[in-house]
């Protein structure tokens, strides 16, 4: 070996290049020991593919880097766009070619650092920085609810401006969904539908819980014609944990918080025909006056059991018009009998009490009644009543395996596979 610096080598019309950056360095050695050498420009001892005339990647097409004649090996390939999610690779056995093994984001930029060793040992090392072309069609995420403080019930839902319903593209998708919450919990999202995710966790958020829910979507693919926009992300803060139990069969209504009783509440639920759904419920809103209308619910007008009422203190549950409210008609019955159309009834001060001790988000739950079981997600946040078993089953992710529209990022292992020696 001599101690001059190695020259740069032109390299072939192929070469993915926007930006290199390298610097030649001598590649002699003060002790004559190979491994002790600075690291030479490896520009002439390997090349990038690329076939972008405008200079930028297509994101379709995987990333390659291979070595230049028989002599030399590629040691060592990290590759990571500007967000820090790493390319998927695999590196030969013999080191002659490194390629990438996952999609390449749309719309990145990305870094590729290749380190090589000649035919003597001595170490090379090569950078490269390329973008790769912009998506022209961008899937778009939104999360919910607004930002805010909420009960420990509430779950977090992601609408898709597009149906997704490929297996691996909706890996993709909720790969780059991130839940983190303080503290953490175990979690996990659902698909409701094409264009509908929930997450909540196993149990209910712990009281007092700082969540952030973002994603790295951008850039992702998802199908072959589609790809991930920018998220706004989202922060929400627990408060405490209240939940308001209702024993149908004994007229009555039990509220906590932190696990400690706060206020035993008489009550009226739905007498038979209308009894009222058992189940968790979520609280979806309040009202401090709302009319209700029997023909809303499917009550013929001027029947016997029509009715057109001023209701105040309202606590909606349900989005067909089920609530917790003040029921002033129904006061003899409270404690006692079930008379009302579904809803749980209670004086106007108790209603007015619950209604400002409550927020969105908190639970409210109903035993002993004769009606069915709330649903999961067709008339409110339902999603308590599905078992965790059940609901992990939900999720795109498992048994998930990665395919076309799988998630660039993976751990630092597999995007610096090295040769076998």
């Amino acid at each position: 070996m001599n101690d001059t610096p190695r020259t740069r080598s032109v390299v072939s019309c192929s070469l993915l290049v926007v930006t290199l950056v390298a610097g030649a360095t001598a590649c002699g050695e003060p002790d004559g020991h190979p491994l002790s050498a600075k690291p030479f420009d490896a520009a002439d001892q390997v090349s990038f593919n690329g076939h972008a005339p405008n200079g930028k990647a297509d994101p379709d097409k995987p990333l390659e880097v291979t070595v230049k004649g028989d002599e030399g090996r590629i040691t060592d390939v990290t590759a990571a766009d500007s967000t820090g999610r790493r390319l998927a690779g695999e590196l030969a056995a013999d080191g002659k070619r490194w390629h990438s093994t996952a999609p390449l984001a749309a719309g990145a930029r990305y870094e590729v650092k290749v380190t090589t060793e000649d035919e003597d040992g001595a170490p090379g090392r090569r950078t490269l920085t390329f973008e790769t072309t912009s998506p022209k069609k961008l899937l778009h995420v939104s999360f919910g609810p607004q930002a805010g403080t909420y009960g420990v019930g509430q779950p977090i839902t992601a609408e898709l401006s597009a149906p997704v319903t490929d297996k691996a593209a909706r890996a993709a998708v909720e790969r780059a969904l991130k839940v983190r919450s303080t503290p953490a919990v175990t979690g996990s999202w659902y698909w409701v539908d094409d264009k509908i995710l929930h997450y909540r966790p196993q149990d209910y958020w712990p009281a007092g819980a700082a969540v952030e829910v973002s994603s790295n979507f951008k850039g992702i693919k998802v199908t072959n014609a589609l790809y991930g926009a920018e998220v706004k992300p989202l922060h929400l803060s627990i408060g405490d944990r209240i939940e308001a139990i209702t024993d149908a069969s004994e007229h009555e209504m039990t509220v906590l918080r932190n696990g400690e009783v706060i206020n035993t509440i008489p009550v009226t639920t739905g007498k038979p025909g209308f009894s009222t759904r058992n189940g968790v419920k979520v609280v979806l809103g309040k009202e401090a006056f709302v009319r209700m209308r029997g023909e809303t619910v499917g009550i013929a007008e001027g029947s016997a059991e029509s009715y057109d009422l001023p209701v105040y203190w309202a606590t909606r549950v349900t989005w067909s018009g089920e609530y917790v409210h003040a029921a002033p008609w129904s006061v003899g019955s409270q404690g006692s009998a079930n008379v009302s159309h579904g809803c749980t009834g209670m004086s106007t001060e108790n209603a007015e009490w619950f209604f400002d001790t409550v927020r969105e988000g908190d639970v409210v739950k109903v035993v002993g009644s004769e009606g069915e079981t709330m649903t999961p997600f067709d008339n409110g946040f339902g999603d308590w009543n599905v078992s965790w078993e059940a609901w992990q089953k939900g999720s795109a992710l498992r048994n998930a395996t990665l395919g076309a529209g799988a998630h660039p990022q993976t751990s630092a292992l597999a995007a610096r596979l090295r040769p076998q020696v």
